[in-house]
């Protein structure tokens, strides 16, 4: 298993290396290569995240029924097409056939993903293995976009063509990986029976009682699928609010420090970098860390870190220019914390995850990040309205994240949000 492991890793970062690489600059490339206006390379690319929003209800299926390992291969093949639709793209019309393929790949990746890690990692909570591929990413993505960055000081309009190239070979490349060397025996979908204990009066005990709850529940979750499971449809409106911090941190961040604030050039990119870097080093060790909370607790903290964010960011507009950067950034941090706290929903959303239908509900839970990250855009545009309103939608947003994991955490069996096993006493 250690094998396979390593060789998921090593495929996750050689796809989040080429990602880096042409992601930040997509539109740039559609704009300054292919030579489409602004608007009209926005409006085209933006359509790419809305035509994969069908995709994951159709994946989760899929997964369901092929096994993760196959989709997310078949996600790279197709965002591979997706990036050479880039490279060959002349015109408006072969820039949004590309974005379709891009942004449907991507919703089919992400949507297998976390069924994929989960089975590779075995047996037992997950939150470890998604926080190392989460860092592994993370890492691999900045690297990307630092290459990126010196090839545009370097080659200059050349740099956009090898950051496209790069793009598709990586998925290509983790494509092959995926299929030549990691093998994942596709488990046992099976329910858990019920084990009822029985107390001298003959009644079920509370723990057979807890069980043989879980075994309706799953029954009942495999007949009607996710959607109409209302601790799961609480538990993705929770994450996507929550969510929409981070997005719009990404999309935002330099129209607020540029556009509003009039701060340093360098800041925004800065901001990026630190997020990035401490995402991509902390994973383990926040996990560590909070090892003590339920995971509920866990992400409820995230939420009210997010709303910290946005006051500190907020709080900028009160602080003299010449500190503003260094403001900017400690918020930002807070940023970073929210955000490893929050990577254990995917954790969470996998544990209460019927076992026979898991593909369908995590590529569900998926709805969450892709919401937020259309939705997004539109938040940033609500600068014109008043500076401050964006912040304040975005901190209300995560404050009723907040309050919205609350209400689930006791709604969901113990066994599936647990309190993992502090280290030190792990062989007691």
């Amino acid at each position: 298993m250690r094998r396979n492991r390593v060789a998921l890793l090593i495929a996750l970062g050689v796809d989040n290396l080429g990602s880096g690489s042409f992601l930040p600059v997509t539109l740039l490339y559609v704009i300054r290569v292919v030579g489409l206006p602004v608007a009209v390379a926005g409006t085209v690319v933006a359509a790419g995240t809305v035509a994969g929003l069908g995709v994951p209800a159709v994946a989760g299926r899929l997964t369901d029924r092929v096994g993760p390992l196959r989709v997310v291969v078949g996600a790279e093949v197709l965002q591979a097409l997706g990036a050479a639709g880039y490279l060959a793209a002349r015109g408006a019309a072969s820039v949004a056939v590309a974005a379709v393929l891009l942004g449907a790949g991507q919703q089919l990746f992400y949507s297998s993903l976390f069924a994929l890690i989960a089975d590779v990692a075995g047996d037992g909570p997950k939150d470890r293995p998604f926080a190392v591929a989460a860092m592994v990413r993370s890492v691999c993505f900045s690297a990307g976009g630092l290459i990126t960055g010196g090839l545009l000081t370097l080659a200059g309009p050349a740099s956009y063509r090898i950051a496209v190239v790069a793009d598709a070979a990586s998925f290509a490349v983790c494509a092959l990986l995926l299929a030549l060397l990691v093998r994942v025996p596709r488990p046992a979908h099976r329910d858990p029976a019920p084990r009822p204990g029985r107390d001298p009066g003959g009644r079920g005990t509370g723990a057979g009682t807890d069980v043989a709850s879980e075994v309706r529940a799953a029954v009942s979750a495999r007949r009607r699928g996710p959607l109409s499971d209302r601790p799961f449809l609480v538990l993705i409106a929770a994450a996507c609010l929550a969510s929409l911090a981070g997005d719009f941190f990404l999309a935002g961040m330099s129209v607020y420090v540029l556009g509003e604030l009039h701060s340093r050039p360098w800041l925004p990119g800065a901001a990026v970098a630190v997020a990035a870097g401490l995402t991509g080093a902390g994973g383990t060790v926040a996990l560590r860390l909070t090892r003590r909370l339920r995971r509920t607790t866990a992400i409820a903290l995230a939420a009210w870190l997010y709303v910290v964010f946005c006051g500190g960011c907020l709080a900028a507009l009160a602080v003299p220019p010449g500190w503003r950067p260094a403001e900017l950034l400690a918020a930002t941090v807070v940023l970073a914390l929210a955000g490893l706290l929050f990577q254990r929903a995917n954790a969470l959303a996998e544990a209460v995850a019927p076992a026979a239908v898991r593909g369908r509900y995590l590529a569900a839970f998926q709805y969450a990040f892709t919401v937020a990250g259309v939705v997004a855009p539109a938040v940033v545009a609500l600068y014109s309205v008043a500076v401050w309103l964006p912040w304040l939608l975005v901190a209300a947003c995560a404050a009723l994240s907040a309050v919205l994991i609350r209400w689930l955490a006791p709604r969901l069996p113990a066994t599936r949000d647990p309190v993992p096993v502090p280290a030190d006493s792990a062989g007691r």
